[in-house]
This record gives structure tokens, sequence and C-alpha cells, in this order.
């Protein structure tokens, strides 16, 4: 059996960071360990939710691990919550990466055009540093704006603008870069890579769904390190999760109480296995 590490924050109720990939990669088949960041009682959509910074516990988790002589198919990363949780994965991704596997980075810091509450530009160039360490990267547009300094357009960009993007994520040394939310039509939403070692783009599309809800890029984040795990190339691997997160969107809309705060992906399981040939 394949084995993760998945690091990022627990939003205790909120179907997002951990407590969306955690469940994801272990119904696909794979071990899936974790490293809390941070553990919170809600999401951040909530009003009045809880906060415990676990950044003091990543590096002794680490070092107990390293003296386990503990390996690990793949390094995943999702939202980090300060520069120096930026600095400990940079040592972590040093200390874990090994010929054969793949460090996953998902630099979630920001959306439409913004910054989370608490991030500001230096946070970005250091995520920018943290990428340059990672086999594949799945940065939004405006996180991917915000790591090259580039200009953010909301819409009416074209193929030309994206791709451009993508080569310059690669320049900051990562071997593919993955933008999501990429539309180039109206009603249709998809993703576009660029693999540098072959300079050779990929692009997939959905209908796009008036919709949006909280943790749906961990969805996708999550299904594409389960999918690699399982063997399926990145093209593959994208389509899949692409499909999934849709999917998972819509049961939550056809839902006459699927809740405003995350998607019915655990209905979806059945879904997915069957796309993984299970």
């Amino acid at each position: 059996m394949k084995r993760i590490v998945t690091i990022q924050d627990i939003s205790c109720i909120g179907k997002c960071s951990l407590t969306v990939a955690l469940p994801i990669i272990s119904a696909m088949g794979v071990e899936t360990a974790i490293v809390p960041t941070a553990v919170l009682s809600t999401h951040t959509a909530f009003n009045n939710f809880t906060f415990c910074d676990l950044t003091k516990e990543i590096q002794p988790i680490s070092d107990h691990w390293n003296a386990e002589n503990f390996k690990f198919d793949a390094v995943y990363t999702g939202y980090l919550g300060s520069k120096e949780q930026i600095d400990l994965m940079a040592s972590f991704f040093d200390r874990y990466k090994a010929d054969g596997n793949i460090i996953f980075v998902d630099p979630a810091m920001g959306d439409n055009g913004k910054l989370y509450k608490g991030f500001d530009q230096d946070f970005a160039k250091n995520m920018a540093k943290l990428c340059s360490k990672a086999d594949i990267i799945v940065p939004n547009l405006t996180e991917a704006c915000f790591m090259l300094g580039a200009e953010y357009k909301e819409s009416g960009y074209d193929e030309a603008y994206i791709k451009g993007i993508l080569k310059d994520l690669c320049k900051l040394g990562c071997k593919t870069a993955v933008l999501t939310g990429v539309s180039f039509e109206e009603g249709k939403l998809g993703v576009m890579s660029y693999n540098a070692k072959d300079d050779r783009f990929f692009s997939y599309y959905n209908n796009k769904i008036p919709k949006s809800f909280h943790g749906t890029g961990d969805i996708f984040a999550s299904t594409c390190v389960g999918a690699l795990m399982n063997g399926l190339n990145l093209d593959k691997a994208l389509e899949i999760s692409a499909d999934y997160t849709a999917e998972s969107i819509q049961a939550t809309l056809d839902d006459p109480k699927g809740n405003w705060y995350g998607v019915n992906f655990e209905e979806k399981f059945p879904y997915l296995l069957k796309r993984l040939g299970k």
C-alpha cells in the first residue's frame, strides 16, 4: 500500500483541509498520515471559531518519524498559516524527498484576486520559494499571480496569458504547474497544466456550476494526489479530480438539506472509486 503524508489544518466542522484530505485519499486505497498545523472549531467562514496553533508540534513529529525511518510516496501540503510553517515545510521536503516520490503543494492562500485574511505579499513570496521545491503545484489564478507578482485578470484573459503564467510558475523551480479555475469560454471551467520537462500543456473543462463552496480546492487537490498514488498519470488524475469535484458540488445542490459550508463529497465516493476501477 502506498503511504502519503498531508500537512494542513483541521477545521473540525467545515469539510475542508484535513477533514477532506484524510477521508478522500484513504478511500482511494492510500495510507494517509497527517501533520495538523492547527485545529479550528470550524473553517473561517463561520463567526467566532476557535483556533489552536500547532506549529511547535511540526518539528518534533518530523524528528520522531525520521527516527522511525518512515518513508512517504508523496508529501502533500495545503493551507499553511505562517512564514514559520512554510520554513518548516521546506525542511520537511528536504528530509523526506526521495527518488520516485512526489512533493505536491497546494499554495492555499487566496481567491478572487485577494489573499486570505492575515496573508500579505511577503507571505506569497515565501510560498513561491516553497513551490520551487515541489514536483507539482496546484494554485488558482489568484495564488499564482501573487507568487509571481503578475497582473491578475478576473476574466477576459486569453490562452497566451494562462500559458505564460504556467511557464513562469515552472521557472520558480517546480516540475509541473497546474492552474485551477481556468475559463476561456462562457459556461466552462477547468484546469490547465504545464510540464516544463516535456514543454507540454494539458487542459480539461467541465460545465461551470453557478455556485461556489468552501473546500472544493481541497477536494480537487486531495483527489489528484490519491489518483497519482493509484498509478494514474497527471492528465488522467486532473480529469478525475475535476469531475469528482463537480459531481460533489452538484450532489450538494441537489440535496434539499445540503449545507452551505461544504459539499457532499462523501456521497460521491462510489462514483470516485468507479472512476478508479475499484
